[in-house]
Order: structure tokens, then C-alpha cells, then sequence
């Protein structure tokens, strides 16, 4: 139990010690509009994954994702300096879907609404396929039970 809690402790310092070092260490040109996401550390504190989103078209996509990759070494070792753990885990930088995914909810509550939108156009003049109020007064219920007390006292 507190492993776990230990592996998330030093995850959000990863996630930070990271961001920290892009945004004042790193002066790699290819490397674009990066915003560190997620930081997920395993149990046994050896490896990180880093997730990461990049703001722009596919190429600066993968230009950030080069200019990650050839400053993993300097990230790796200012993460072992700031957080000061035995061993300093290794570094994984993964682009985050989260984008994705909501660009994909997006589209779909957009066609939601587009149905919505044709099911309420089509019943704006629609009347009911039987009577405006189908269920049955309390008369004729009254009048049920008289002709049923009728029919059983003969």
C-alpha cells in the first residue's frame, strides 16, 4: 500500500521536475508547445512513463517527440538530482490521447445534437397516433363497477 503511494508521490515530482527542466533547461529548437500531462511511475520505482501533449500539426508532433528523445539523458539525470531516490528510473515519453479522445466526444455529442435537432424538427406539427388523452376517466370506472355489481347479484 505504501508502494503505491510512494509511486505516485514520485510521479507527480517527476511530472514537475520534467516540465520545470523543458521550460528552462531545454533549448532544443524542434522542440515545440509541450505540456507534460502525466507522469505514471511502476511499483518497483524503476521505470517512468512521461505523458506529454504538443500543440501544432503532425511534423512538430514528431519534431517534439525527437527533441524528447535526444533530451532524455539530461531529463533523466536532473530528475535523479531533484528527487534524490536510489535509483533514478528510466524515462518513457508517450504522447497523451487525451486529445484525441476528446476531439472523437466532441464529434459524437455534435451529431447527438444534430439528431436531437431532426427528431424535434420532425415533431414540431406531429399529432398523436390515437386519442389526445388515452387513459380512462374515473366515470368509466365507476360505470364498470356498477355493471359488474349488476351482472354478479343475478
Amino acid at each position: 500500500m505504501s508502494d503505491n503511494a510512494r509511486a505516485r508521490k514520485l510521479a507527480d515530482r517527476i511530472q514537475v521536475v520534467v516540465a520545470e527542466t523543458l521550460d528552462r533547461r531545454i533549448k532544443d529548437p524542434r522542440l515545440g508547445f509541450v505540456t507534460i500531462t502525466d507522469a505514471r511511475v511502476t511499483g518497483d520505482l524503476r521505470e517512468a512513463t512521461v505523458f506529454y501533449t504538443v500543440y501544432g500539426d503532425d511534423e512538430e508532433r514528431a519534431a517534439s517527440a525527437a527533441a524528447l528523445e535526444s533530451a532524455k539523458g539530461v531529463l533523466r539525470s536532473e530528475v535523479g538530482r531533484q528527487t534524490g531516490v536510489r535509483f533514478t528510473p528510466t524515462l518513457a515519453f508517450v504522447p497523451d490521447a487525451l486529445p484525441d479522445n476528446a476531439r472523437t466526444i466532441e464529434d459524437l455529442l455534435d451529431k447527438a445534437r444534430a439528431k436531437d435537432a431532426q427528431v424535434r424538427e420532425v415533431s414540431t406539427g406531429a399529432k398523436y397516433a390515437g386519442d389526445a388523452d388515452p387513459y380512462r376517466k374515473p366515470e368509466d370506472a365507476a360505470d364498470e363497477s356498477d355493471e359488474n355489481e349488476g351482472s354478479a347479484s343475478e
